[in-house]
């Protein structure tokens, strides 16, 4: 077989079937270095928080300006480990002191560490800002612009002292009633009954967090991999076809990208299903009835924080419109510290990760912290 050409062909199909059915654990963010004019400067990772539920992690290159900018990155707890944000870290760490939630694999918890909710998503939001300190920047991606505008808003309410100088949100699901996409059909569709029945699981003896009720991440996985089912199988005839032809860089860069979108995690029960009523279906953020331990938050309380809402054009999960609804809501921000930025030509990972996130719109963050953070000094000098 060999002879008729059929064994490299056979040996590239079979590996890359092993490939998409090999097991995963948690993937390290393994950052050495990052580049900056040309040269090359080492980046150190550190643990300063540590909690049940996720840990704060550190980034600093050497040589980082004085002064730099700090920013802490909220990565979302939607079934993907923070190293989802690989790139996003990478290249803010080029010019920022960044800091990252690294969300807990739900099913590693174990249950007497108790549960974990919106609130106390949004409890270790302001927990994080505090340990940072005053001046810093949030970053939230995704899902996570929920909790993070709550918590941004409780913190200018009550004067914190660590309230972030500026909030950039990313393709973050605000008002999930504008240019709805097939996720937000999903969690329409069915009421929230039918999802505690149907989708949650416990979690079995053979894990530390056992006896704990979580959303599967391998449910989460299935569902995103047949939004996409066309194309995923288009990316894996791909890398057949490289394997074929002894291409194996090619192949390589496909095998990455699954890698980590491979690898997922469970959440708890309570906070995926509290996600599910409060945004998707109840639209409490545009309502103005999402609460936060029992009180209401009031988004017009934000006066100091700016904020940039950053969508993509051709975003599948959060649809346009979505995360700019987030400036309207915030009625007490003057317009001057409104901004919004629409990313041409780009989906959902591409506002975070790829060559469009790093040359057109890390540029832009940049420039956001630049302006607002240099006023937040002068305020304060004064």
């Amino acid at each position: 077989m060999g002879y008729l050409g059929l064994g490299p062909a056979a040996a590239s199909a079979l590996e890359v079937f092993a490939h998409a059915a090999a097991p995963r654990g948690k993937p390290i963010f393994g950052i050495d270095s990052v580049e900056v004019g040309g040269t090359e400067y080492a980046l150190s990772e550190s643990t300063v928080v540590s909690k049940p539920f996720g840990n704060l992690l550190k980034f600093r290159r050497d040589h980082l300006p004085a002064g730099a900018p700090k920013l802490m990155i909220v990565a979302p707890m939607s079934g993907h480990y923070a190293t989802l944000l690989r790139g996003t870290v990478e290249r803010m760490a080029e010019s920022c002191e960044v800091y990252i939630t690294d969300w807990a694999d739900a099913r590693t918890v174990p249950a007497r560490a108790g549960k974990f909710d919106l609130d106390d998503y949004i409890d270790y939001l302001i927990e994080f800002l505090d340990f940072i300190g005053p001046g810093a920047h949030m970053m939230a991606v995704c899902q996570p612009s929920v909790p993070a505008l709550a918590a941004t808003a409780l913190m200018n309410a009550d004067k914190h002292p660590a309230r972030p100088v500026t909030l950039t949100m990313m393709g973050g699901p605000i008002d999930t009633r504008k240019s709805p996409t097939t996720v937000n059909d999903l969690a329409m569709e069915r009421p929230i009954a039918w999802f505690r029945e149907t989708v949650i699981a416990t979690v079995p003896l053979t894990y530390r967090g056992y006896g704990r009720k979580v959303y599967p991440g391998f449910l989460q996985l299935a569902s995103f991999m047949s939004m996409n089912l066309g194309s995923h199988m288009l990316s894996h005839y791909e890398m057949f076809k490289h394997l074929n032809a002894g291409d194996d860089a090619s192949a390589q860069a496909t095998k990455d990208f699954y890698e980590e979108y491979r690898s997922v995690c469970d959440m708890t029960a309570e906070f995926y299903l509290q996600t599910v009523e409060e945004v998707f279906q109840k639209h409490s953020i545009p309502n103005g009835t999402f609460e936060h331990k029992g009180k209401v938050v009031d988004l017009g309380s934000i006066r100091d924080t700016a904020i940039l809402a950053i969508e993509g054009e051709r975003d599948d999960i959060s649809g346009i419109g979505q995360t700019k609804a987030a400036l309207d809501l915030a009625t007490g921000l003057a317009a001057g510290k409104k901004h919004y930025y629409l990313a041409e030509g780009a989906g959902h990972y591409g506002i975070f990760n790829g060559s469009k996130w790093r040359d057109k719109i890390a540029p832009v963050v940049e420039s956001f912290f630049a302006k607002h953070g240099a006023k937040a000094k002068l305020k304060a000098v004064a």
